[in-house]
Protein backbone atom coordinates (compact mmCIF):
# COMPACT_ATOMS: atom_id res chain seq x y z
CA UNK A 1 0.00 0.00 0.00
CA UNK A 2 1.47 3.58 -0.87
CA UNK A 3 0.50 6.53 0.45
CA UNK A 4 1.82 8.53 3.82
CA UNK A 5 1.82 7.06 7.28
CA UNK A 6 -1.30 8.26 10.04
CA UNK A 7 0.25 10.44 12.80
CA UNK A 8 0.59 8.34 15.85
CA UNK A 9 -1.42 8.66 18.81
CA UNK A 10 0.64 8.31 21.62
CA UNK A 11 -0.53 6.80 25.45
CA UNK A 12 -2.56 7.60 27.29
CA UNK A 13 -4.89 9.13 24.36
CA UNK A 14 -7.50 7.37 22.32
CA UNK A 15 -9.22 8.84 19.24
CA UNK A 16 -11.48 9.80 18.29
CA UNK A 17 -11.98 12.79 21.09
CA UNK A 18 -15.73 12.64 22.03
CA UNK A 19 -17.33 16.21 23.28
CA UNK A 20 -20.08 15.40 25.90
CA UNK A 21 -20.85 19.00 25.42
CA UNK A 22 -19.84 22.17 23.40
CA UNK A 23 -20.16 25.70 23.71
CA UNK A 24 -18.63 28.18 21.06
CA UNK A 25 -18.24 31.35 19.56
CA UNK A 26 -16.57 32.53 16.46
CA UNK A 27 -15.91 36.37 14.96
CA UNK A 28 -14.56 36.73 11.90
CA UNK A 29 -12.69 39.67 10.36
CA UNK A 30 -11.64 40.30 6.78
CA UNK A 31 -7.54 41.46 6.25
CA UNK A 32 -4.90 42.64 4.50
CA UNK A 33 -3.68 39.48 2.92
CA UNK A 34 0.20 40.01 2.93
CA UNK A 35 0.43 40.29 6.35
CA UNK A 36 -1.56 37.21 6.68
CA UNK A 37 0.56 35.21 3.84
CA UNK A 38 4.03 36.67 5.78
CA UNK A 39 2.67 35.08 9.02
CA UNK A 40 1.26 31.86 7.40
CA UNK A 41 4.66 31.16 5.95
CA UNK A 42 6.64 31.51 9.47
CA UNK A 43 4.33 29.14 11.34
CA UNK A 44 3.17 26.70 8.64
CA UNK A 45 5.19 27.14 5.79
CA UNK A 46 3.01 24.04 3.96
CA UNK A 47 -0.39 26.52 3.92
CA UNK A 48 -1.44 29.13 2.07
CA UNK A 49 -4.17 32.05 3.00
CA UNK A 50 -7.70 31.88 1.38
CA UNK A 51 -8.41 34.87 -0.13
CA UNK A 52 -11.94 36.19 -0.07
CA UNK A 53 -13.17 39.34 -1.98
CA UNK A 54 -9.61 40.30 -1.75
CA UNK A 55 -9.03 39.85 1.59
CA UNK A 56 -7.96 36.82 4.10
CA UNK A 57 -9.99 36.17 6.90
CA UNK A 58 -8.77 36.00 10.89
CA UNK A 59 -11.07 33.90 12.89
CA UNK A 60 -11.49 34.21 16.01
CA UNK A 61 -12.77 30.69 17.84
CA UNK A 62 -13.84 30.48 21.71
CA UNK A 63 -14.68 26.95 23.09
CA UNK A 64 -15.89 25.80 26.19
CA UNK A 65 -16.42 22.04 26.36
CA UNK A 66 -17.36 18.56 28.56
CA UNK A 67 -15.79 15.59 28.20
CA UNK A 68 -16.60 12.37 30.18
CA UNK A 69 -13.94 9.76 30.71
CA UNK A 70 -13.97 6.07 32.28
CA UNK A 71 -12.60 7.90 35.63
CA UNK A 72 -14.74 10.65 35.28
CA UNK A 73 -15.09 14.05 33.99
CA UNK A 74 -13.69 17.43 32.84
CA UNK A 75 -14.59 20.79 31.49
CA UNK A 76 -11.98 22.88 29.23
CA UNK A 77 -12.15 26.46 27.87
CA UNK A 78 -10.12 27.36 24.51
CA UNK A 79 -9.50 30.51 22.27
CA UNK A 80 -7.73 29.80 19.05
CA UNK A 81 -6.32 32.55 17.06
CA UNK A 82 -6.78 31.63 13.40
CA UNK A 83 -6.12 32.34 9.71
CA UNK A 84 -8.22 30.46 7.18
CA UNK A 85 -5.97 28.45 4.65
CA UNK A 86 -5.65 25.80 2.69
CA UNK A 87 -2.69 23.43 1.69
CA UNK A 88 -0.31 25.53 -1.50
CA UNK A 89 -0.38 22.01 -3.55
CA UNK A 90 -4.20 22.57 -3.58
CA UNK A 91 -4.47 25.91 -4.76
CA UNK A 92 -6.73 24.61 -8.13
CA UNK A 93 -9.41 22.41 -6.25
CA UNK A 94 -10.60 25.29 -4.17
CA UNK A 95 -13.73 26.78 -4.52
CA UNK A 96 -13.91 30.23 -5.97
CA UNK A 97 -15.96 31.37 -2.98
CA UNK A 98 -16.45 35.16 -1.52
CA UNK A 99 -16.94 35.13 2.12
CA UNK A 100 -20.16 34.67 2.92
CA UNK A 101 -20.58 31.75 0.75
CA UNK A 102 -17.89 30.46 3.19
CA UNK A 103 -19.39 30.89 6.01
CA UNK A 104 -22.38 28.96 5.16
CA UNK A 105 -20.06 26.34 4.47
CA UNK A 106 -20.45 25.83 0.72
CA UNK A 107 -16.73 24.39 0.49
CA UNK A 108 -17.17 20.90 0.84
CA UNK A 109 -13.86 20.07 -0.27
CA UNK A 110 -13.16 20.87 3.33
CA UNK A 111 -9.39 21.84 2.30
CA UNK A 112 -10.02 25.16 3.58
CA UNK A 113 -9.42 25.33 7.14
CA UNK A 114 -8.10 26.75 10.28
CA UNK A 115 -4.25 27.16 10.41
CA UNK A 116 -3.75 27.77 14.15
CA UNK A 117 -1.46 30.65 15.33
CA UNK A 118 -2.12 30.58 18.81
CA UNK A 119 -4.26 28.18 21.23
CA UNK A 120 -5.10 29.41 24.67
CA UNK A 121 -6.10 26.59 26.89
CA UNK A 122 -7.14 25.92 30.65
CA UNK A 123 -6.56 22.32 30.60
CA UNK A 124 -3.23 21.16 30.98
CA UNK A 125 -3.71 17.67 29.81
CA UNK A 126 -5.50 19.24 26.80
CA UNK A 127 -2.50 21.52 25.82
CA UNK A 128 -0.73 18.28 25.70
CA UNK A 129 -2.69 16.47 24.08
CA UNK A 130 -3.08 19.43 21.47
CA UNK A 131 0.43 19.67 20.86
CA UNK A 132 1.37 15.52 20.40
CA UNK A 133 -1.99 14.53 18.25
CA UNK A 134 -2.79 18.00 15.97
CA UNK A 135 0.72 19.57 16.26
CA UNK A 136 -1.53 22.80 17.86
CA UNK A 137 0.69 25.65 19.01
CA UNK A 138 -1.37 24.78 22.38
CA UNK A 139 -0.43 27.53 25.74
CA UNK A 140 -1.38 27.73 28.99
CA UNK A 141 -4.63 30.65 29.62
CA UNK A 142 -7.33 31.03 32.21
CA UNK A 143 -10.68 32.37 30.78
CA UNK A 144 -13.76 35.03 32.48
CA UNK A 145 -16.87 34.21 30.25
CA UNK A 146 -20.48 35.56 30.34
CA UNK A 147 -21.99 32.94 28.16
CA UNK A 148 -25.97 32.65 26.86
CA UNK A 149 -27.40 30.23 29.61
CA UNK A 150 -30.54 28.20 30.13
CA UNK A 151 -29.34 28.37 33.97
CA UNK A 152 -30.32 32.20 34.11
CA UNK A 153 -33.28 34.07 34.77
CA UNK A 154 -33.29 35.20 31.52
CA UNK A 155 -31.51 34.26 28.33
CA UNK A 156 -29.48 36.95 26.56
CA UNK A 157 -27.35 36.21 23.25
CA UNK A 158 -24.17 38.22 24.95
CA UNK A 159 -20.74 36.70 24.88
CA UNK A 160 -18.32 37.79 27.11
CA UNK A 161 -14.43 36.31 26.85
CA UNK A 162 -11.92 37.19 28.71
CA UNK A 163 -8.28 35.44 28.13
CA UNK A 164 -5.56 35.95 30.78
CA UNK A 165 -2.00 35.04 30.67
CA UNK A 166 -1.21 31.68 32.90
CA UNK A 167 1.74 29.20 33.51
CA UNK A 168 2.16 25.64 33.66
CA UNK A 169 4.21 24.27 36.11
CA UNK A 170 4.86 20.88 38.95
CA UNK A 171 1.31 21.82 40.37
CA UNK A 172 -0.52 22.53 37.14
CA UNK A 173 -1.70 25.63 35.94
CA UNK A 174 -0.78 29.00 37.89
CA UNK A 175 -3.11 31.93 37.08
CA UNK A 176 -1.89 35.14 36.21
CA UNK A 177 -3.63 39.07 36.43
CA UNK A 178 -2.38 40.09 32.78
CA UNK A 179 -4.83 40.29 30.08
CA UNK A 180 -4.05 38.64 26.61
CA UNK A 181 -7.40 39.86 24.58
CA UNK A 182 -11.07 39.82 25.50
CA UNK A 183 -14.02 39.74 22.97
CA UNK A 184 -17.70 41.14 23.73
CA UNK A 185 -20.19 40.14 21.42
CA UNK A 186 -23.68 41.50 21.76
CA UNK A 187 -25.84 39.43 19.35
CA UNK A 188 -29.39 40.35 20.63
CA UNK A 189 -32.09 41.05 18.44
CA UNK A 190 -30.31 39.48 15.59
CA UNK A 191 -31.57 36.66 13.06
CA UNK A 192 -29.17 33.81 12.93
CA UNK A 193 -28.88 31.30 9.57
CA UNK A 194 -28.62 27.64 10.27
CA UNK A 195 -25.49 26.89 8.30
CA UNK A 196 -24.11 23.28 8.11
CA UNK A 197 -20.25 24.17 7.82
CA UNK A 198 -18.44 20.99 9.36
CA UNK A 199 -16.33 19.28 9.41
CA UNK A 200 -13.87 21.75 10.17
CA UNK A 201 -10.11 21.38 9.54
CA UNK A 202 -7.77 22.21 11.36
CA UNK A 203 -4.25 22.63 10.54
CA UNK A 204 -1.03 22.01 12.65
CA UNK A 205 2.73 21.92 11.57
CA UNK A 206 4.74 19.75 13.51
CA UNK A 207 8.24 19.99 14.43
CA UNK A 208 9.28 18.06 11.46
CA UNK A 209 7.68 20.71 9.39
CA UNK A 210 4.90 18.15 8.42
CA UNK A 211 1.54 19.06 7.65
CA UNK A 212 -0.98 17.49 9.84
CA UNK A 213 -5.04 18.05 9.19
CA UNK A 214 -7.45 17.09 11.90
CA UNK A 215 -11.32 17.04 11.00
CA UNK A 216 -13.70 18.25 13.98
CA UNK A 217 -17.42 16.98 12.98
CA UNK A 218 -19.87 19.41 15.09
CA UNK A 219 -23.54 16.82 14.55
CA UNK A 220 -26.13 19.98 14.28
CA UNK A 221 -25.63 23.20 12.55
CA UNK A 222 -24.01 26.12 13.54
CA UNK A 223 -25.92 29.52 13.72
CA UNK A 224 -24.34 32.41 11.66
CA UNK A 225 -24.84 36.09 11.80
CA UNK A 226 -23.56 37.65 8.95
CA UNK A 227 -22.46 41.69 10.06
CA UNK A 228 -22.51 44.80 8.06
CA UNK A 229 -21.86 48.51 8.69
CA UNK A 230 -24.66 48.37 10.68
CA UNK A 231 -23.94 45.54 13.06
CA UNK A 232 -20.40 45.32 13.25
CA UNK A 233 -20.07 47.03 16.49
CA UNK A 234 -22.29 44.51 17.82
CA UNK A 235 -18.65 42.86 18.31
CA UNK A 236 -15.93 44.49 20.69
CA UNK A 237 -11.94 42.81 20.73
CA UNK A 238 -9.93 44.43 23.17
CA UNK A 239 -6.07 43.40 22.95
CA UNK A 240 -3.56 43.19 25.96
CA UNK A 241 -0.35 43.85 26.24
CA UNK A 242 1.34 44.28 23.13
CA UNK A 243 4.07 42.39 24.28
CA UNK A 244 2.29 39.56 24.75
CA UNK A 245 2.37 37.53 21.10
CA UNK A 246 -1.12 36.57 20.68
CA UNK A 247 -1.96 40.07 21.20
CA UNK A 248 0.76 41.30 18.86
CA UNK A 249 0.17 39.18 15.92
CA UNK A 250 -3.89 40.05 16.52
CA UNK A 251 -3.40 43.79 16.29
CA UNK A 252 -1.00 43.38 13.32
CA UNK A 253 -3.21 41.17 11.26
CA UNK A 254 -6.78 43.04 12.07
CA UNK A 255 -5.48 46.28 12.37
CA UNK A 256 -8.82 48.44 12.46
CA UNK A 257 -10.54 45.69 10.33
CA UNK A 258 -14.48 45.29 11.30
CA UNK A 259 -16.04 42.00 12.87
CA UNK A 260 -17.55 40.53 9.00
CA UNK A 261 -19.55 37.64 10.59
CA UNK A 262 -20.08 35.34 13.96
CA UNK A 263 -20.78 31.92 14.56
CA UNK A 264 -22.02 30.25 17.41
CA UNK A 265 -23.08 26.24 18.69
CA UNK A 266 -24.40 25.62 22.00
CA UNK A 267 -25.34 21.83 22.70
CA UNK A 268 -28.80 21.34 23.48
CA UNK A 269 -29.30 20.24 27.21
CA UNK A 270 -30.14 16.48 27.51
CA UNK A 271 -32.05 16.59 31.18
CA UNK A 272 -33.67 19.40 33.20
CA UNK A 273 -34.24 19.03 37.15
CA UNK A 274 -37.50 20.84 37.49
CA UNK A 275 -38.73 23.22 40.58
CA UNK A 276 -39.64 20.85 43.64
CA UNK A 277 -42.93 20.82 45.20
CA UNK A 278 -44.60 20.27 48.54
CA UNK A 279 -46.25 16.58 48.95
CA UNK A 280 -47.61 17.54 52.10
Amino acid sequence: MTGLPLPPVPEPYHLPFHYGALHNIGVDYLVEPQRARDLLAKRHPGLVAAVFDGAACVSLNYQLYFAQYPGGGGVTEELEINLIAHPAFAEERIPALDYRQYARGHDQTKLLGIARLHVLCDNPLAIDAGRRLYAEPKHPGWFETTLPSLNAAAVHERWSVSCRRASLGADGLTRHDEKLLALDVDLTGLTPEAVTNTPITGYGTDDEGRLLAGPLNVYQPYRSYPLDDRTAGRVRLDLGNPAEEPARDLAHLIADAPAVGVWTYQSAPVAAHNRAYYVR
